[in-house]
């Protein structure tokens, strides 16, 4: 993960980024955070800076393998909804739900090394809000290039994450190739910062095929200038607290099919889908009774 070159901050420091190494000798500290695992080191820097990257864990056959199945997927999407109308509403470079089109996909959503990390940051049971493949499209703008929040629209924070963002790199993520950009700690403060603020701040988070970009979902990013022939390829997800409703109806567009699974019972929102009527409500009430009773 590349850090902000501290030249920058105008502390009299020498102008290159501080890496491993460096003196961590300090006084007056009375206490220091512990980090003992992967999944600790990840959850200091979303907390700090608001972005970490995590190593999936996938083999390279597996790696190779998702790229493959995103290919596929995206031919599919196009089959059913027109290459001239996805490109129209601007949405030719992106996938809506991929696993809808093929279960295997449920599989990354549900990464163990990603839900630990998710686990980590919020409280509680989490629902995926959404899983979305995007293309980042060679010598283009596209609608991923502009600054946003992986919960758009909002202007606030919370003391503990409501959303987190893993966007799976299918690809390398390079300097060239579009790499995402961050704006560092943006998730602690309410307002989108002042140009100069992310001119000066701004960090571009480069990163291997098959890690994911772990984001707090109030972190402002955007996906860089693709300046080489190949399309860069990521699939992204975001975890929500359950009661923010998914971006589309996930077991609706599973066809309501049974999940073998308790925890991807919860993980797709079966658990939590919005009754549509009184007796739906009262039926989950009395089911929900049953299971804590048993």
């Amino acid at each position: 993960m590349q850090l902000p070159d501290v030249s920058k901050l105008d502390m009299g420091m020498r102008s290159e980024a501080m890496g491993e190494g460096v003196d961590a000798a300090s006084y007056g500290v009375l206490e220091q955070r512990v980090v003992a695992s992967d999944i600790d080191k990840a959850a200091e820097e979303l907390t700090h800076l608001g972005y970490a990257v995590v190593d999936s864990g996938y083999s390279s056959e597996q790696i190779d393998d998702i790229g493959r199945m995103f290919d596929a997927v995206h031919g599919k999407y196009v089959d059913t909804y027109g290459k001239d109308f996805l490109m129209a509403i601007d949405e030719y470079n992106g996938i809506r739900l991929p696993l809808a089109f093929d279960d295997k996909l449920i599989d990354l959503a549900a990464n163990r090394r990603v839900l630990d990390v998710v686990k980590n940051q919020i409280d509680n049971e989490f629902v995926l809000n959404q899983q979305n493949g995007i293309i980042n499209p060679p010598g283009e703008k596209y609608n991923q290039g502009a600054w946003h929040r992986d919960l758009p629209y909002q202007h606030f924070v919370s003391t503990k994450p409501l959303a987190i963002n893993a966007l799976y790199c299918v690809d390398d993520f390079t300097s060239r190739n579009g790499a995402t950009l961050v704006i560092p700690a943006s998730h602690t403060q309410e307002k989108y910062p002042s140009d100069h603020f992310i001119e000066a701040n701004a960090t571009q988070v480069t990163a291997p095929a098959g890690s994911f970009i772990v984001l707090n979902g109030m972190l402002f990013h955007k996906g860089g200038f693709n300046d080489t022939s190949i399309a860069r390829r990521a699939v992204n997800h975001v975890y929500t607290v359950a009661f923010i409703k998914q971006q589309i109806d996930i077991p609706s567009a599973l066809a309501d099919r049974p999940i073998q699974s308790a925890e991807l019972d919860v993980l797709l929102g079966y658990r939590y889908r919005m009754p549509r009527t009184i007796d739906d409500f009262l039926e989950d009430r009395r089911q929900r009774a049953e299971s804590a009773s048993a």
